[in-house]
């Protein structure tokens, strides 16, 4: 008997974490990848001797990856050498004004009680609460389907959830804690990974400052590129087929189940189809309209996470003042947050972030030069142009030059911008977002996206836009998620070798 063929569209974290997991359970597993390189945004490229990740810099959650590769008698050391970053990043306030956030929690500790007087018992307390819904948020929440209110029925869950402050703000929740503006803006920073304001944010989502205080900041050595090349070959491992240059045009449906795929060269057959594109891509381009789930009007009122204008920069000589993570606090966030979430414009005084991993790792750049990644979150859905991005790096840099008190524009010898249009010719990502759907309240678990489509009997979505949300750990655990729902719909039987 034939085994069950699954197509995975997309080689991002969540498309390898599904196509793998399937593979393991013995079905037939081809993954269908647009560009010539697996990872999604997770990608890497190289030039001049440096090399840059594309996007995501944060290893966080340690537990997550360790996770996923244990599932399958492996171990993250199989892959890739992780070192913890210590300080775990830096915050600037304003020239002078540093704030190096220590690896150790004693160290933390006095650093909050230097800002606030009391503060030091606060953060014991705050990070009391944070571990309990780190232990039921990862170990539980996030592994829910979302697609019935059955999964949340039980009563320890639903006892588990009413202490979790669903219903609270983080912005209310930290102030309860805290008053010192430095101390907010420091536990509000984790926030913005998923991709709305503290106010909108349920206080749930303070597990986050317990990934961040307690787990701490890693990296794994010669970039987080090497998160993917590790789960490429444990894919290939368990027998999962890998295609580039696989550029999905057309879904075939018959009948309510989707029969082929058609990409830009081949038709693929498939039993099961499970979706790692941009989840509003496959529906409006892929598929036909009577077999759409959502209407416009329901895309349009989503709230997604930022976009994000990028710079990757090869510098000629070592830099100063600069850590492997650096936030740049300089300017007051409130009339950013506007111009990304209620009336979307470019920012007039953003605030932006700085890596610089040549700074823990040589591998990443040519002797004596620095590798820099320059992020400024910012609306989805702007008009892109050179001309913005050429303003954006000038106001960037002349912020950057001051705050670090050093010339750096001269010796750039590197530089490459990336923004909406690049997201989107790259992967079709809606409006050009970078993150995926912001995690409101009114866009958890069984308010986002199916995880399974209501018109396709056979069609699954993983991925930053359905569950559990933006990032990359949820990523991981999103087609861990789908690939049980799949597991439980679909029969893998394993042909008989005669």
């Amino acid at each position: 008997m034939a085994q069950t063929k699954v197509i995975v569209i997309g080689s991002g974290f969540s498309g390898l974490s599904a196509a793998t997991t399937l593979a393991d359970k013995g079905f037939d597993v081809t993954v269908l990848e647009k560009n010539s390189t697996p990872g999604g945004r997770a990608r890497s490229f190289a030039t001049q001797g440096f090399t840059f990740d594309m996007g995501p810099s944060w290893y966080w959650m340690p537990d997550v990856f360790e996770s996923y590769f244990n599932r399958f008698g492996k171990s993250t050391a199989d892959y890739y050498d992780l070192k913890r970053l210590d300080p775990s990043y830096t915050v600037v306030f304003g020239e002078n004004d540093f704030m190096d956030v220590p690896a150790s929690l004693d160290e933390m500790r006095i650093l909050f009680e230097q800002l606030e007087k009391g503060s030091a018992h606060q953060l014991d307390k705050f990070l009391e609460q944070a571990a309990y819904k780190y232990e039921v948020g990862m170990k539980q929440l996030v592994y829910k389907p979302g697609r019935s209110i059955t999964e949340f029925m039980s009563l320890s869950l639903l006892r588990d959830v009413m202490r979790m402050d669903i219903f609270q703000s983080f912005h209310q929740h930290v102030r309860r804690f805290f008053s010192n503006e430095k101390l907010i803006k420091l536990m509000e920073f984790p926030i913005l990974f998923l991709g709305a304001l503290p106010q909108n944010t349920p206080a749930l989502y303070s597990l986050m400052n317990y990934a961040d205080i307690k787990l701490g900041t890693w990296y794994p050595m010669g970039g987080m590129y090497k998160i993917v090349e590790g789960m490429v070959k444990l894919a290939e491992e368990k027998g999962v087929k890998l295609l580039y240059e696989q550029d999905v045009q057309r879904i075939e449906v018959k009948n309510g189940v989707a029969t082929q795929l058609l990409s830009s060269t081949n038709v693929f057959e498939a039993d099961v189809i499970v979706a790692s594109a941009d989840y509003h891509h496959v529906e409006k381009e892929l598929l036909s309209k009577s077999c759409q789930s959502y209407s416009d009007s329901y895309w349009e009122s989503r709230v997604m996470a930022p976009s994000s204008l990028l710079f990757y920069l090869g510098v000629n000589k070592r830099l100063q003042n600069l850590k492997h993570h650096n936030l740049f606090f300089d300017e007051d966030f409130r009339p950013h947050a506007h111009e990304i979430y209620t009336e979307p414009n470019w920012p007039s005084k953003p605030l932006f972030y700085v890596s610089a991993p040549s700074v823990t790792d040589p591998s990443v750049a040519p002797e004596g030069c620095e590798n820099l990644f320059v992020l400024i979150p910012v609306a989805p859905g702007l008009q892109d142009s050179e001309a913005v991005r050429e303003k954006y790096f000038n106001t960037v840099m002349d912020r950057l030059e001051r705050l670090t008190g050093q010339d750096i524009r001269s010796s750039i010898i590197y530089k490459r911008s990336y923004a909406h249009a690049d997201f989107i010719s790259d992967y079709n990502a809606f409006k050009g977002n970078a993150y995926g759907m912001a995690n409101t309240l009114m866009q958890t678990a069984l308010l986002k996206p199916s995880l399974k489509s209501k018109k396709v009997k056979n069609l699954y979505y993983t991925g930053q836009l359905t569950v559990p949300g933006p990032g990359v750990p949820p990523s991981l655990i999103s087609g861990q998620v789908v690939a049980k729902e799949v597991e439980k719909e679909f029969v893998a039987p394993v042909a008989v070798k005669v």
